[in-house]
């Protein structure tokens, strides 16, 4: 009996390694790429490793630490971590179909059981204990196939833990600037606000001494209320980028009130950006390697489909062991084995193998053409934050040169007025539009730096190989 089912076993194994495998196979995607980008331009370098931890570029400690907290507590992430073990639980329960499978069983029953040539038998116990085993040869390949797409599956569980990882410090880094830059706003209000007042109270008494009309005492109060009401608006504002930012480290929304509430600048430094060239993103962006992963195990499960246009063969055995006392069960004069091959072919089914091959090659194309409209997202975003930061740099030194006139405009106003030299109107137009030109500063500023996120972001930054480890 042992040489059988060594022999069974050897030939098993020799059907499986060599059989052949139905379905197409997965070729790798080499879509068409330009060769550079339209809108590059300085910032730029070549050290492809600061991609990674892009964030330390910026040389601020609070945003260094909210961003290493976020990838440890995100719950986002850790809902993606969770489908990593999923996959990869499932990978293993499409390789256990390559092995055999052994279900051990037994029984007592109690009865009068018919003995031949005895019409009154005794009553009597029957014990009944054994193996069953089924192993089923893949001779075609399905059960390779469904291995190979739930190694896809792996794959795409990764890919999109990366992907939500680059969102993830890409979002925590916006709401930072938008913090940084709503309390810088608070601050320039304040300014203008005292300053506004100062003139308030010149005009007041400028006013009260006959020196002036109630004209341009009722537009220098406007002018400080108008500039007071919006202060509000941005303590509002920056009480909810802190709110975003607690939700985004896995806290509740007041969590970080005491830590981010002290008024700070936006980061000024502008680092160098490694752009590389377009085919680059293929590698560097998660979200392609998804779509990439997507199309791998669509095209596998069609060989899975496949397979059941063919017959599946299996072998089967058993050992069984009958007595009527419990004692001594287990010995070879009550023990019986059976073993054999076995065929199982669906000879007819209304086209339903058929039909479901037909939809996974539908799926398969849905997922190739998902891959290319990523690809082209993908070089559409790069390219709309080149562009951005571009004009958005050149904006930028176009409003620190209108700030510095307006400081002089406003200055000299001031001083004119104060001798009587000019009117009210000229004080007050210079007020607003250096009020209105440091806001704007300030906002080009923050602009600079969500730009230079959007960025990062488009070129795929923000993850390397191991922030996976703690899946494994």
């Amino acid at each position: 009996m042992k040489k059988i089912l060594f022999r069974i076993m050897l030939l098993s194994c020799i059907f499986t390694l060599t059989g052949c495998t139905v379905g197409p196979n997965y070729h790798r995607q080499e879509p068409n790429m330009p060769l550079t980008w339209f809108g590059k331009t300085k910032p730029i370098n070549d050290d492809y490793s600061k991609l990674v931890h892009w964030w330390t570029e910026f040389n601020d400690s609070n945003l260094t630490s909210l961003v290493e907290r976020a990838t440890n507590t995100n719950l986002d992430l850790l809902q993606a971590q969770a489908r990593i073990r999923q996959a990869r639980a499932a990978r293993g329960i499409a390789e256990g179909g390559l092995w055999p499978s052994v279900d051990a069983g037994g029984s007592y029953t109690r009865g009068r059981i018919p003995i031949f040539n005895n019409p009154n038998p005794p009553t009597r116990n029957l014990f009944l204990t054994g193996l069953d085993a089924v192993w089923e040869i893949d001779i075609f390949g399905g059960i390779r196939r469904n291995i190979e797409a739930a190694d896809a599956d792996v794959q795409f569980a990764i890919e999109d833990h990366r992907d939500i990882l680059v969102t993830l410090v890409s979002e925590v880094a916006i709401n930072y600037f938008d913090l940084r830059g709503f309390q810088q706003e608070i601050v320039i209000a304040q300014n203008n606000l005292q300053a506004q007042q100062k003139t308030a109270e010149l005009t007041h008494k400028k006013f009260q001494g006959g020196l002036t009309g109630s004209l341009d005492v009722a537009n220098a109060d406007a002018q400080v209320s108008t500039t007071a009401s919006t202060i509000p608006k941005f303590e509002a504002s920056a009480q909810q980028s802190i709110y975003n930012l607690s939700v985004l480290l896995g806290l509740e929304p007041t969590a970080l009130l005491k830590e981010l509430s002290a008024l700070n600048p936006i980061p000024q430094t502008l680092p160098l950006v490694p752009i590389g060239i377009p085919s680059e993103l293929l590698r560097r962006r998660p979200d392609i390697r998804r779509a990439e992963a997507a199309i791998h195990g669509a095209t596998a499960r069609i060989g899975v489909a496949t397979a059941d246009l063919y017959p599946k063969f299996s072998l089967t055995g058993s050992v069984n062991f009958q007595n009527d006392q419990l004692h001594g069960l287990i010995n070879s004069n009550n023990g019986f084995w059976t073993v054999g091959p076995a065929v199982d072919w669906q000879i007819f089914s209304a086209g339903r193998i058929r039909s479901n091959i037909e939809l996974q090659k539908a799926l398969k194309e849905e997922s190739m053409i998902a891959y290319q409209k990523t690809v082209i997202t993908a070089l559409k975003d790069v390219e709309n934050a080149l562009i951005a930061y571009s004009k958005e740099y050149e904006r930028h030194k176009n409003l620190t040169d209108a700030v510095v006139h307006n400081r002089k405009a406003v200055d000299n106003a001031t001083q004119l007025y104060d001798q009587g030299l000019t009117d009210f109107l000229n004080v007050l137009v210079t007020q607003r539009s250096l009020f209105v030109s440091e806001d704007a500063l300030v906002q080009s500023t923050h602009n600079l730096s969500t730009d230079l996120v959007a960025l990062y972001k488009a070129l795929g930054g923000g993850w390397n190989t191991e922030q996976l480890a703690i899946s494994k």
